[in-house]
């Protein structure tokens, strides 16, 4: 069993930036692929960001493209997701995901793992 904790959330302006970090237990964090998705009040769970084992494959929903950026320490078993230039549509809960394959975890429906989520919200 794995746990995602997540943590960085919190209330910013528009055009504010913030970083969002998630903590694995996994002591095998370096096999997975990691992601961040997303779910805004009355709307489905949607995809942001996956980085692959170890980080050699990136991919971003199209929205954030430009603005988001996700990483990935296998030291420190945390990935992050750097989200500048923040919108009041970005507001939402942010969850972190976890999956042997890079493909599973942009897909959504193949998560091994979910985060709790924390919530951020962009005042305009």
């Amino acid at each position: 069993q794995v746990q995602l904790v997540e943590s960085g959330g919190g209330l910013v302006q528009a055009g504010d930036s913030l970083r969002l970090s998630c903590a694995a237990s996994a002591r095998t964090f370096s096999s997975f692929a990691m992601g961040w998705f997303r779910q805004a009040p009355g709307k489905e769970r949607e995809f942001v960001a996956a980085i692959s084992r170890i980080g050699g494959t990136i991919y971003y929903a199209d929205p954030v493209k430009g603005r988001f950026s996700i990483s990935k320490d296998n030291a420190k078993n945390t990935v992050y997701l750097q989200m500048n230039s923040l919108k009041s549509e970005d507001t939402a809960v942010y969850y972190c995901a976890a999956a042997r394959f890079i493909a599973s975890v942009r897909g959504g429906s193949s998560v091994d793992y979910w985060g709790q989520g924390t919530q951020v919200t962009v005042s305009s």
